[in-house]
């Protein structure tokens, strides 16, 4: 009986979803290809045909596996998608790594979309879930203040709902690892640079190819610490490999390597935005 509860409320889920999306005209998806923006993208086109197009944006915050995924992606569903190359990293408020950096991030994405809009009409869609909105993301700020719609929210979808709703649709990444940007692996108040983000992802590839889908490495004390996350069943195995790992993440630029004790954990970097005004007066 519980498994046709539950798959009778994903069916409903789904028909919000469809139902909010069709009272749009023409939708321009954010799409990171992340299962969140992989799910809106998919129904999205479901709904409104050729009037909902994908877009991704490039920049050196983008990891190549996850561009060359979200490709991967639209071009087996057949769903418009094209690419902007967005310039947060010329933004000096963005490269100070404050709090808001993300907000920076978003409002260069909405301004590299605005001739798009004006030829076409089409609101932007951010594939924002109900247990989002409880996290530190400024860059929600940022889509609000220029009108972008979120309906994964309107259609009262938590993380749990997008997952499940993606594997009933038969979507790749339904059981896909979030991966946020790479921006978000650097210590808040250090300066992301080009440098520590390509850095960061050749480390991160040596975790991948060494069998750890799900990881993240963290950067702190400017670049010269990797503090790695692992989910918790990995820490054995993590340990078996230490030395070569080791040596590979001092090979991509790392002067000390760690494996963070506690499992891995989405927005671990939060935790430090209270030292941050203590830090900028100890500084100053």
């Amino acid at each position: 009986m519980s498994d046709r509860v539950g798959a009778a409320a994903q069916r409903d889920h789904l028909q919000r979803l469809r139902d909010r999306l069709a009272t749009e005209d023409r939708l321009l998806v954010a799409f990171s290809g992340g299962a969140d923006s992989a799910l809106l993208a998919a129904v999205a086109h479901d709904v409104l045909g050729d009037r909902a197009v994908a877009v991704t944006a490039i920049s050196e915050s983008l990891p190549r596996r996850e561009r060359e995924a979200a490709v991967a992606f639209t071009r087996r569903h057949r769903i418009p998608h094209f690419e902007v190359h967005t310039d947060e990293l010329s933004r000096s408020e963005y490269v100070a790594n404050t709090s808001n950096r993300c907000f920076h991030c978003k409002t260069a994405l909405f301004d590299a979309l605005v001739p798009v809009q004006e030829l076409t009409g089409a609101r932007i869609a951010i594939a924002t879930n109900l247990d989002d909105l409880g996290d530190h993301r400024p860059g929600q700020a940022a889509a609000r203040l220029r009108g972008a719609v979120f309906p994964l929210v309107d259609a009262n979808l938590t993380k749990a709902d997008v997952r499940a709703i993606s594997r009933d649709l038969g979507l790749s990444t339904a059981d896909k690892p979030a991966a946020a940007c790479l921006s978000s692996r650097v210590a808040y108040g250090d300066p992301v640079t080009p440098e520590l983000l390509h850095r960061i992802e050749a480390a991160e590839d040596v975790l991948h190819r060494y069998g750890f889908a799900d990881c993240r490495v963290r950067a702190h004390a400017d670049g010269h610490l990797a503090r790695v996350e692992l989910p918790a069943a990995d820490f054995d195995r993590a340990l078996a490999v230490r030395d070569e790992l080791a040596a590979a993440l001092r090979s991509a630029g790392f002067t000390f390597v760690t494996v963070d004790l506690a499992p891995l954990r989405s927005g671990s970097m939060n935790v430090l935005l209270p030292l941050l005004p203590t830090r900028r007066a100890a500084v100053s």
